[in-house]
């Protein structure tokens, strides 16, 4: 069953993009209104426009779930529902995203006018939706916490029934039964002080409880199929309107609430756009549960797919950025294999906080028009030379970009204007964006606005690296349509750069994140030995360089480091990373899944990337493990025999057959050592 799900999801990479649009439909006849595809559907009794969900169904595991009971899907206003009206657009395919379905179903309740947009994609077995209001608005956004100890004992069937959630629901359905299993998802970003970016919780549905989490997941524990609510929000921890949770749980019914938005956000002549729900089908198993995620996760494309080189790791900040500086780094660069030379804060005019030549600010950044600027000083010839020579070495130079982040990004037109001007005159299209604090509705607006201006003057040219270090920002679920995640900072100058902490995350994150979003770093390990435990094993000097490259390979490798710091024996990597940029896109293209054991620094481990239901890679690392030969548990079918032919690391050819949980036997002669394999199902 998972090998068709994974067949049927996959194949859409071969679908042209008028077929793709085609296909999606949505049908009102009647007093049903249907959406799908060739995998979902969703039927909805009309009510005026305010949906009720009637089924949701799997076309390719046949199975049908039937509501149990009428509810409107999305609460939030009250009163009579009037002037309700459809319309559908196809959308045509982009370098972002495939075609799609665009259907708007619109209808006035009370004093506020409600959209939602359903987008259906063909081939991923999920539904999206983002819902906008405009109007006015006296009820209660958000319901308050209820303590638990504030419930009453149960002495009657009359006892069980619940009271409805107070505040917004942005989604729910309701089906009937009492064995349904569920997992939230929480997420963390804030990296800077997070190390344990995900948390799951598993519960069976009873009474009325809240999780939070971006992710839902819901089985059927008799049938084992199921269905996901994937809330695209920022993580919960920093969600606007501070949610008392993201699902609620009651027997058969499930709710996604927490609308992110207050009150005065909602505006009487202006729609505003609250947290998106994306609602998908599975069958049994957890690969189809994961591959149905990443099915819809895929329909955004817009990722950077480069090895890039960030000279701020060594913690020298602005100090040596200069022309000189980074040509020389670009001549060392490019014998490391790098793509891009990322140059961070200290090429512009203006100060920022962080600069160690003379501390500045982020407010008021445009009372100095020439703040992003080349610095005149340390660029008398602007960038040029700079961009010229990357060019040359085949490379390319990225930037760092803080915008104005006072009164809610008030200067975003100017921001925008700022980096399209730097594009036009250097050709860069690659920005790192930091110091993001999002506290607002209008904030959240206007950097939307500042992106999409961006993209739009440079048809999709220039693509970001957003920051999640710090502050209230988007998160791994959010804003993913402008470009990839800066995963974290770590430093060996502070000792808190541990190899297997960062595979670790990316680790725990493949799981519901793909891998090939997120910016992934590694450092000099040469550098501040002292800093670490005298005998500590996971001090980053006990690692071969290229093997803390090829941690970061599932994601976006980031060289966190200025490569003038360098010895010579480490530019051998530069072998290595030129050969994994050969195979990375390919790489990426797949979903690329957790394997093995959660990394430690004493685990077998690893990453599985499917590309398609017969061929993939596998990309294993032993880490400081005695044993040379382990078992490995993959996504890999059981039963079924498997070629293994090297790709990156020495070996030979391996032939196996698939044990039980997709388990096989894999050697690595060196601890803390890795491999990349290609696959082949026979």
């Amino acid at each position: 069953m998972r090998k068709i799900l994974l067949s049927l999801i996959l194949s859409t990479l071969c679908l042209s993009a008028l077929a793709q649009a085609e296909s999606c439909y949505a049908r009102l006849e009647g007093d049903t209104l249907r959406l799908g595809n060739s995998l979902i559907e969703r039927g909805f009794l009309w009510n005026d426009g305010a949906l009720e969900t009637l089924s949701l169904s799997s076309k390719n595991d046949a199975f049908v779930l039937k509501t149990k009971g009428l509810r409107p899907d999305f609460r939030m206003g009250k009163g009579d529902v009037t002037d309700a009206r459809m319309e559908q657009t196809r959308v045509p395919a982009t370098g972002r995203h495939p075609a799609y379905l665009l259907v708007s179903v619109q209808y006035t309740q009370g004093e506020l006018e409600v959209r939602r947009e359903y987008r259906l994609f063909e081939g991923v077995p999920a539904i999206g939706c983002d819902t906008w209001v405009r109007g006015s608005f006296r009820g209660i956004l958000e319901g308050g916490r209820v303590n638990a100890a504030d419930h009453k004992n149960i002495e009657s069937s009359a006892d069980m029934v619940s009271k409805a959630v107070s505040g917004t629901v942005l989604d729910q359905l309701s089906f009937p039964g009492a064995h349904w299993h569920g997992k939230a998802v929480r997420f963390r970003d804030v990296t800077d002080w997070n190390n344990n970016l995900v948390q799951e919780e598993d519960f069976i549905a009873y009474r009325k409880l809240s999780y939070k989490g971006n992710l839902l997941f819901v089985r059927d524990g008799i049938s084992g199929n199921g269905f996901f609510f994937l809330k695209e929000a920022p993580c919960s921890d920093v969600q606007l309107g501070n949610p008392s949770g993201d699902f609620t749980a009651d027997f058969g019914r499930f709710q996604v609430t927490g609308a992110g938005i207050l009150p005065e956000d909602i505006k009487k002549d202006e729609w505003t756009r609250l947290y998106g729900c994306v609602t998908g089908v599975f069958g049994p198993g957890e690969l189809a549960a994961l591959s149905a995620v990443r099915a819809w996760q895929k329909t955004d494309r817009l990722h950077l797919d480069v090895v890039m080189m960030n000279t701020w790791g060594d913690r020298s900040q602005d100090s040596k950025v200069n022309e000189e500086f980074c040509l020389s780094e670009l001549e060392l660069a490019s014998r490391l294999g790098i793509a891009v030379f990322q140059i961070d804060d200290g090429w512009q005019s203006g100060k920022s906080p962080n600069s160690k030549v003379a501390k500045g600010s982020f407010r008021n950044i445009w009372d100095n028009p020439d703040y992003w600027t080349p610095d005149p000083v340390k660029y008398p010839r602007g960038l040029d030379p700079v961009v010229d020579r990357a060019r040359a070495l085949r490379m390319e130079v990225g930037l760092w970009y803080n915008p104005s982040v006072q009164n809610d990004f008030a200067d975003w037109e100017k921001d925008a204007e700022a980096i399209i001007g730097l594009w036009k005159k250097y050709g860069i299209r690659i920005f790192k964006i930091d110091g993001l604090q999002i506290p607002t509705k209008q904030a959240e607006n206007n950097l939307r606005r500042l992106f999409d201006r961006v993209r739009e003057a440079t048809d999709d040219a220039v693509v970001f690296n957003l920051d999640a270090t710090a502050g209230r920002r988007a998160g791994y679920h959010y804003f993913g349509e402008y470009g990839n995640i800066f995963l974290e900072n770590r430093y060996t100058d502070w000792g808190n750069y541990y190899p297997y902490h960062t595979l670790r995350n990316l680790w725990m994150l493949s799981r519901y994140v793909p891998a090939e979003k997120l910016q992934t770093e590694f450092l000099n390990p040469w550098r501040n030995a002292d800093k670490y435990a005298e005998g500590d094993p996971f001090a980053p000097a006990n690692y071969d360089f290229g093997y803390l490259a090829a941690i970061s390979f599932a994601g976006q490798p980031l060289a966190w480091m200025e490569a003038s710091n360098l010895p010579e024996e480490a530019f051998a990597t530069g072998d290595l990373i030129r050969a994994y940029r050969e195979i990375s896109s390919e790489f990426h293209s797949g979903i690329i899944l957790p394997i093995g054991e959660e990394p430690s620094g004493r685990s077998w481990t690893g990453f599985q990337s499917i590309i398609s239901p017969n061929e993939g890679y596998l990309l294993i690392y032993r880490e400081d493990n005695p044993a040379k030969k382990a078992r490995i548990r993959t996504w890999l079918p059981e039963g079924r025999r498997v070629r293994l032919v090297p790709v990156l690391g020495s070996g030979r050819s391996i032939r196996s057959k698939v044990g039980a949980d997709g388990c096989i036997c894999l050697k690595i002669r060196e601890k803390n050592s890795s491999k990349l394999y290609k696959y082949l199902i026979k």
